[in-house]
């Protein structure tokens, strides 16, 4: 039996699909077309997308927009994926510079059908981007690679600011949720970012509404944290459509509130934390709030 949205979280919805409208977002939308790119912001049907493209913020989907697992709460097409295009990062680059934007998030979908998951690629795209504008700062949002290290490092040898990679949910739901996926392979690539470069700021985030308790969050912040990672998201899980998991809970606007205050306590240099927060959201606040973090922590 699904479960009624509440009143105040349309609202809040209704707000971001009216910013869609205006002149800046109708800019990104022609400009995503122009370079035939994929954003998560569409593939994922994200709520935030008005409020981002009106600020000139998108989160660029690299390697296609369709996935080779089977998570049932993504909206995002699961079919047999196309070879990946040559000419991608370049005009992936030549997007960034046109919508003169500073801080770059690009995600992937799942890509089981890669040798390397789609890293070599990916990578390329991180390159391209620093040739063309170098000040321009990068947060790849990477799939689990299916826990191959040598994948991981070419995507960290390319240079990023932040390396994300989202653990979604609870491990207890992660057989009816995360079909494909590995709770303790997700933590050990976090963890193996920070051997491998304990400079770099890891980034994750979940999803709340699925019908997780409040220990689970609490032991899930926490092997996060253990992990190394330094910067956190917490949203409210949003079903795509009737054939996707269905939601179980929508948490009061305090309880994000409450996640926060108890994240910054356990440890992480920057959270966001609220009902459409989704892993790119702000992305680029959240980097200078946690460098901020780290320079006040040295100081002390």
């Amino acid at each position: 039996m699904s479960v009624p949205v509440p009143a105040w979280l349309k609202e809040l919805v209704g707000k971001n699909k009216a910013a869609l409208r205006t002149s800046r977002a109708m800019q990104a939308e022609n400009s995503i077309h122009t370079h035939t790119l994929h954003t998560v912001c569409h593939a994922a049907k994200c709520p935030n997308r008005g409020e981002c493209f009106n600020c000139g913020d998108a989160t660029f989907m690299v390697l296609g927009d369709i996935c080779t697992r089977g998570c049932r709460f993504c909206a995002v097409d699961k079919k047999r994926p196309l070879a990946p295009e040559e000419n991608e990062p370049q005009r992936v680059a030549e997007a960034v510079k046109e919508w003169r934007i500073r801080y770059a998030v690009l995600t992937m979908p799942t890509r089981d059908d890669l040798p390397d998951g789609g890293a070599a690629h990916f990578a390329r795209v991180l390159r391209a981007i620093a040739s063309t504008t170098p000040e321009v700062k990068t947060e790849p949002l990477i799939s689990d690679l299916q826990g191959n290290v040598a994948a991981l490092h070419t995507i960290l040898e390319a240079g990023p600011d932040v390396l994300a990679h989202n653990v979604e949910t609870v491990q207890a739901l992660y057989p009816q949720v995360r079909i494909g996926a590995d709770y303790k392979r997700t933590l050990t690539l976090l963890e193996h970012v920070k051997k491998y470069n304990p400079g770099l700021f890891t980034k994750s985030g979940f999803m709340v509404g699925l019908g997780e308790t409040p220990a689970q969050v609490h032991v899930l912040m926490q092997d996060l944290k253990n992990a190394g990672v330094d910067i956190l998201t917490i949203g409210q899980y949003l079903a795509p459509s009737a054939r996707h998991y269905p939601v179980q809970r929508y948490p009061e606007p305090a309880e994000y509130t409450a996640w926060k205050e108890e994240a910054l306590s356990l440890g992480f240099k920057a959270v966001a934390s609220g009902p459409l927060v989704r892993s790119s959201y702000h992305a680029g606040a959240l980097y200078r709030e946690a460098l901020l973090a780290r320079k006040l922590a040295r100081k002390v």
